[in-house]
This record gives structure tokens, C-alpha cells and sequence, in this order.
């Protein structure tokens, strides 16, 4: 899913809820939009959180003398 979809469901909104001036019988079209429009931002936060998350690793080294370390490190972002 992820950005994709987040952006899908954001234009679909934002078309929906501003650009379509027709209606249907017990269906607010315009409401419709601005629900999916918060749905594709919601979405969007989301994998980028998610993501931001995965990004970050915690590794433990366990020393024959029984001391440990505990060393975190964010990965660098994917290249494009």
C-alpha cells in the first residue's frame, strides 16, 4: 500500500469534493470526497511513520567478560 495509495485515495477526495458538481440520490458526493481526501493524509502519516520506525536498529554485543553494548543507529534513507 503505502504512498501509493495515500495519493490515490488524496486526488479521488480532492476531486470528488471539489470538482464534482453532480449528485445522487441520498449520496453527498462532497462529503464522500472529503472523507477519502482524510483518509489518503491519514494513510500518507501513517506510512511515513511506519517507515521512519523501520529505519532505526538497536544491536547488542555481548563481550565474553559479560559486559554488553548497546549501539542504535538510523539507516540513511533508500536512494531514489
Amino acid at each position: 500500500m503505502g504512498y501509493g495509495l495515500g495519493i490515490f485515495l488524496l486526488a479521488v477526495g480532492l476531486i470528488l469534493a471539489l470538482a464534482v458538481t453532480d449528485s445522487l440520490s441520498n449520496v453527498d458526493l462532497t462529503m464522500v470526497g472529503w472523507i477519502l481526501a482524510a483518509a489518503g493524509v491519514l494513510v500518507v502519516v501513517l506510512t511515513a511513520a511506519t517507515t521512519a520506525s523501520r529505519r532505526r536498529s538497536t544491536a547488542v554485543t555481548q563481550y565474553s567478560d559479560g559486559s554488553r553494548v548497546v549501539t542504535e543507529r538510523n539507516d540513511p534513507p533508500p536512494a531514489v
